[in-house]
């Protein structure tokens, strides 16, 4: 890895330092403000001082922050822990009954046993297969043979976990406020999904609409929203700090939707969690939607949602639904966390491949594999 030091009159004017020496692919690794020039401590000047990185291989790297910021970071805070406890409690109570009811596997009827097979592979939590086998059985043994082979056991195991999942309220953003910011772990595909949203905006309900991005992390990811800006017209802000970022909303004020990217870092450490919250003003008029990538396992999606309680988070954005045959997360995350869907996003295609959060659509794809199957 080549380390280099930059330093101008200003942060913008530092990171086109960056850019033209190391190119979209740079990493910022530190920024800091220094006092230049000057006679014995006299009229001395403010100015920017940035290190920056680029990784020849591209292989992915993990950035530490700076020591004083790490000894400042708090521990995660006691409610917290006692959450992530309570909640690893109820995953072992569900792995408990699952394992139980497998001691009376010989009882159970083939065509429940499959059922129970394929919501296995679906990774839906063992709390709710037992709960929801409990239910199906009863069913099951209320009729005679004949109703069992004709009922659509498929329609009712939908309307089963719709009737859940519609605790939460699903479905796009409706510009009932302002601003619109995502967030997120690294790769989900923030940005992109981002950009299908300010599409449909501008092009299908013809919003006059802006972009904001707070991701100075890498160049190439400021460099990715303005290419959709010039596309879509419309202007984009880069804030580097609060204040970058409290003109940029003045500044957008006439606007009637913003969308705000914000930079993906590894969320499980508190510390980027504060680090977003220190530039960007959370305020009521505001949604902010979590992004979270199919392919990832629930337990990691549980423990990022955790650390975003507190901005709150109003609905979440599940990414990549064509690389992955398992949808079992998106009705955990509904029926635990209690918290809709806005959008699934199926493609990298701009301004397509964003369908709407709907539960009943959710679930129909859920259960597609077993119609099929």
């Amino acid at each position: 890895m080549k380390v280099k030091k930059y330093t101008a009159s200003t942060l913008p004017e530092a990171m086109k330092l960056v850019k033209a020496d190391l190119g979209s692919g740079a990493v910022i690794l530190n920024t800091r403000e220094i006092q230049k020039g000057g006679f014995l401590g006299f009229f001395t000047k403010t100015a920017m001082e940035v290190f920056a990185a680029l990784d020849n291989d591209g292989r992915e790297r993990i950035h530490k922050p700076i020591e004083r910021n790490s000894r400042n970071s708090p521990a995660a805070s006691p409610s917290l822990d006692a959450k992530v406890l309570a909640d690893e409690i109820r995953q072992l109570k569900g792995l408990v009954s699952a394992m139980k009811s497998k001691s009376d596997a010989a009882d159970v009827p083939v065509p429940l046993k499959e059922w129970e097979e394929y919501l296995v592979s679906q990774e839906l939590s063992p709390e709710l297969i037992q709960e929801l086998m409990n239910s199906m059985s009863g069913k099951w043994n209320s009729f005679s043979d004949q109703e069992q082979e004709a009922y659509d056991w498929s329609r009712w195991m939908s309307d089963w976990l719709a009737a859940r999942m519609q605790k939460s309220e699903f479905g796009p953003f409706n510009y009932e406020t302002k601003f619109l910011n995502v967030v997120g772990p690294t790769g989900v595909g923030k940005t992109t999904t981002l950009a299908k949203i300010a599409a449909k905006a501008v092009l299908k309900d013809g919003k006059r609409a802006a972009f904001i991005t707070t991701d100075t992390y890498r160049i190439a990811a400021i460099e990715q929203l303005k290419t959709y800006a010039e596309i879509l017209n419309i202007p984009c802000e880069v804030a580097y700090t609060a204040d970058d970022f409290k003109r940029a909303k003045e500044k957008l004020a006439d606007y009637d939707v913003v969308f705000v990217d914000s930079a993906g870092r590894n969320f499980l450490n508190p510390f980027y969690v504060e680090e977003l919250q220190r530039i960007i003003q959370f305020d009521s008029d505001m949604k902010n939607y979590l992004v979270l990538s199919l392919v990832s396992r629930f337990a990691d999606m549980d423990a990022i949602y955790k650390r975003f309680q507190n901005l709150p988070v109003h609905k979440v954005i599940f990414t990549k639904k064509d690389e992955t045959v398992s949808y079992g997360a998106m009705i955990n995350f509904s029926i635990f966390h209690k918290i809709g869907t806005a959008y699934v996003t199926d493609g990298q295609n701009v301004p397509d491949d964003l369908i709407d959060g709907d539960a009943d659509k959710i679930t129909a794809r859920f259960l597609e594999g077993k119609k099929n199957g």
